[in-house]
């Protein structure tokens, strides 16, 4: 047929023979002339390959980060003390300013007498520093999502600076500011700052109404342990009006909060809360674990008449449970079988995507064939309608 008879259908008829081991071949090979080049699919694989790539970068950079988990418990150990960190700048002279704390037990505590009282310049306070304003709306301030990166907050609490220094008087000094810690119980409680001969009897000259001036800024207000670099709500806000008679109210809920990057250590860590005199309680002061609060705040703030108290209240209540947040990292094996999984499974989908529009492509052309009056032989030759295909 078409002169192959003639040879007795030889391999040299088709090909040139091969010599040397290749004569051995126990597998021969298609001839050239039975294939068909397909298309190229080399821009489809560099694709492929460049996805894998992204992928299992992703992959690992999301293992060495770690998981975050949040676990809520209800607080079974009994702890007697809450300190209370505070920094405040008021516009008022320190002689004219009184601190007190109350809890919901009846003890009042003289704050004012525990924390240092520096005078100051208003103008000197605020240079240098992102203030906002409480429930203004900034979006730069962080969520609770935010506060929760185990990482950043034990990078903070290793940073165990005192309060800053007051710095030099420039200018008018016109303002006073509170600072330091008190050691209180940990119960439901206020402290407040209010003026000289207001909201508690004293002898002497009564204060005139014209200096009254609670525009404030706070520096810091924590509860706990002191670590100036843990960012609360109400670190670094500022407000301010021109009303004399004016109260300003904070209402605060308190989470005692657990953070540690070592998953191994919640069982100890765990038990040491459940038990303050625990011996082991020197844990939460390590590198890999701290325990501190979080609070969310809102205030209710406004003008008042001459026979109110004005003021700067902060109500506190603490919440009968604990938050722990740890990150935990899987296994080198558990990484490498995604990583296997990520590889094969884009690669096989990879596979079915090309083969099926490979598919498309060769259903449309033959669409295209008949449209155009074509038609395929036997042998995939193509011949116009009505013409006859002869063998010699």
């Amino acid at each position: 047929m078409n002169g192959f008879t003639e040879s007795g259908l030889a391999d040299e008829a088709f090909a040139p023979a091969k010599g040397g081991l290749a004569s051995f071949d126990a597998f021969p090979k298609t001839k050239q002339t039975y294939l068909t080049r397909g298309r190229n699919s080399s821009l489809w694989t560099a694709t492929l390959i460049l996805t894998c790539v992204y992928l299992s970068v992703s992959e690992i950079s999301r293992w060495f980060t770690g998981t975050t988990t949040q676990n809520f418990s209800v607080e079974k150990g009994v702890s007697h003390d809450l300190q209370i960190n505070l920094d405040i700048v008021v516009p008022m002279r320190c002689a004219d300013l009184h601190v007190n704390m109350q809890d919901a037990a009846g003890d009042r505590t003289l704050a004012g007498e525990m924390l240092r009282k520096d005078p100051t310049s208003w103008s000197q306070w605020g240079r240098g520093k992102a203030l906002h304003t409480l429930g203004a709306g900034d979006d730069s301030l962080p969520g609770w999502e935010e506060l929760w990166d185990v990482h950043d907050q034990l990078g903070a609490a290793r940073k165990r600076k005192k309060f800053p220094k007051t710095p030099k008087v420039r200018g008018p000094v016109d303002s006073c500011r509170i600072y330091g810690s008190v050691n209180g119980n940990k119960v439901q409680g206020d402290f407040h700052i209010t003026a000289r001969g207001h909201g508690y009897m004293e002898f002497g000259e009564h204060l005139d109404h014209t200096a009254f001036n609670f525009s404030h800024q706070i520096n810091e207000l924590s509860f706990g342990p002191l670590y100036p670099s843990l960012v609360n709500p109400l670190d670094d806000t500022i407000t301010t009006t021109d009303a004399h008679f004016y109260k300003y109210q904070y209402y605060v809920s308190i989470v005692p909060t657990i953070y540690t990057d070592d998953a191994s250590l919640l069982p100890l860590l765990e038990s040491v809360n459940n038990k303050p005199d625990h011996p082991a309680k020197a844990v939460f002061h390590s590198s890999h674990a701290i325990k501190t609060n979080q609070y969310a705040v809102t205030s209710q703030s406004h003008a008042v008449g001459e026979n109110y108290v004005p003021g700067i209240f902060v109500k506190f209540d603490i919440e009968p449970i604990t938050l722990t947040i740890a990150e935990e990292w899987g296994g080198i094996l558990g990484l490498v079988v995604r990583l296997v999984n990520v590889v094969s499974g884009v690669m096989v989908a990879g596979g079915w995507a090309w083969q099926l529009f490979d598919w498309g492509l060769e259903v449309w052309g033959r669409r295209g064939s008949r449209r155009r009056g074509e038609s395929l032989g036997m042998l995939g030759g193509g011949f116009k309608g009505g013409e006859k295909m002869s063998f010699d």
